[in-house]
């Protein structure tokens, strides 16, 4: 049983959020579009499984695993502060599982003995079995099985991600803990010392901690992205630091940003091991801000790093990481495919930088094998890094060609890639694209 302390202290921070899903109204059980699903395999602390298929599925869709917050519900996540997730994913044919804790609070087990192993027997081997089930059923891709969670679910997607590196290859939490900061040995599930924020150790403590839930495992980790308030006082704002601390650690990297930006005023977002949307680690931290994550337009920042927007995985699943690469093709080997395009492109700019994410889809009726997106950027900018193609020039007339893992693409297929850029005040998006020599159209 939850202490009384954990329910007013979690209930209270929340109130923001609890008031703007009530304002949706009364929510039946299965709420509209989530389909509750029994039976679907090892579940031993009885927790209940949503699913949310979109109209249109992508041909290997990626697979989100969508964790709500104490006192939370899967209706309560899908149809509030979630459901940016739920609009992409009816936009980029992904599918999301919604597990919901049943016990009192409804905070999701991350202190026990058997919760902080992997297949231990509590709430993480229930979602697992969620996970499993999703991939019995659905082709889903195996290198787009992602995580995020709020709260209790921020906690928990730092749980899995450490019990599971084969398996999720990203994860996005929202005013999180480290893995196993809230151990406890009483049977509660509540740790005063690690909500308050006083639990400091060196990165390779934290990453020793990890490890040990997954013992023997010598394969790569998920890329990680972590959000906090700097006002948080329910999960206090230390516990940043601590989960940048174990992640780096986990991947291999230094504590030193690789790169250091402003994307909103109040933002401050490090990036680790590289530069790009998609870094290893990521951390963004919001001044002024209390226990009340995620806010307005963050989702969007996080669907790009989980790699949701597109149907493409970004990197290989992190359990070929052992696996020689495929082979990288070149635009010359297209198989007699070069086909019509369609681009989507969205631009976030600030001062003198901007990301742009470009979608390409092949709209002809051949497979591409090997691709070349050629297209031309606005006068004063110039490209500093980007992600899923590679990029020459870095200015004027660009070509982006194809990487060893996303060469191929049938007919209906897309492709993801993108580049951050300076600019000298043209933040407009680039323009006259054009894929292996033939023109593409605009979304």
């Amino acid at each position: 049983m939850l202490k009384r302390r954990l329910r007013l202290l979690l209930v209270a921070a929340l109130l923001p959020l609890i008031a703007a899903t009530a304002m949706l109204g009364a929510r039946p059980a299965a709420a509209a579009g989530l389909t509750r699903v029994t039976n679907f395999g090892n579940n031993p602390t009885n927790l209940n499984m949503y699913i949310y298929v979109p109209a249109s599925v992508a041909p290997k869709p990626a697979l989100l695993v969508l964790v709500h917050y104490c006192s939370g519900s899967a209706s309560g996540i899908f149809n509030g502060n979630g459901h940016d997730y739920v609009t992409a994913a009816d936009r980029y044919g992904y599918i999301i599982v919604v597990p919901e804790a049943t016990r009192s609070g409804t905070c999701f087990d991350v202190s026990t003995a058997n919760a902080l192993r992997r297949n231990g027997g509590s709430d993480s081997t229930g979602i697992m079995s969620m996970v499993a089930y999703a991939r019995s059923h659905y082709p889903i891709d195996a290198g787009r099985i992602v995580v995020s969670g709020f709260s209790s679910g921020a906690m928990m997607t730092n749980v899995l991600a450490a019990e599971y590196p084969d398996v999720f290859s990203a994860a996005s939490a929202f005013s999180g803990v480290p893995a196993g900061c809230f151990a406890t040995t009483d049977g509660s599930l509540w740790n005063s010392q690690c909500s308050g924020g006083n639990i400091s150790k060196t990165a390779q403590q934290w990453g020793d901690q990890a490890r040990a839930m997954y013992p023997g495992y010598t394969g790569r980790y998920p890329r990680m992205q972590l959000w906090h308030g700097t006002t948080d006082t329910t999960l206090a704002y230390p516990n940043f630091g601590e989960e940048i601390k174990q992640w780096t650690n986990l991947n291999g990297l230094s504590q030193t940003p690789a790169y250091t930006d402003h994307p909103q005023s109040s933002w401050t977002r490090t990036r680790y091991g590289n530069t790009g949307t998609q870094a290893t680690v990521e951390g963004i931290s919001i001044a002024g801000v209390g226990h009340q994550l995620p806010m307005s337009g963050q989702l969007a920042y996080a669907i790009a790093f989980l790699g949701l927007d597109g149907s493409t995985p970004s990197s290989p699943p992190p359990s070929s990481s052992s696996s020689s690469p495929r082979p990288s093709t070149s635009p010359s080997d297209t198989g007699g495919g070069t086909g019509a395009c369609r681009i989507a492109d969205t631009v976030s700019a600030w001062n003198t930088g901007l990301t742009e994410n470009i979608t390409v889809t092949n709209t002809g009726s051949s497979t591409i094998n090997g691709w070349a997106l050629k297209f031309t950027l606005p006068s004063g900018q110039v490209i500093t890094s980007g992600w899923n193609a590679s990029y020459a020039p870095a200015s004027g007339t660009v070509t982006a060609t194809n990487v060893s893992y996303n060469g191929t693409l049938a007919p209906g297929a897309s492709v993801t890639l993108g580049f951050q850029a300076n600019h000298t005040g043209n933040a407009a998006a680039a323009s006259s694209f054009s894929l292996n020599g033939s023109s593409c159209t605009s979304a």
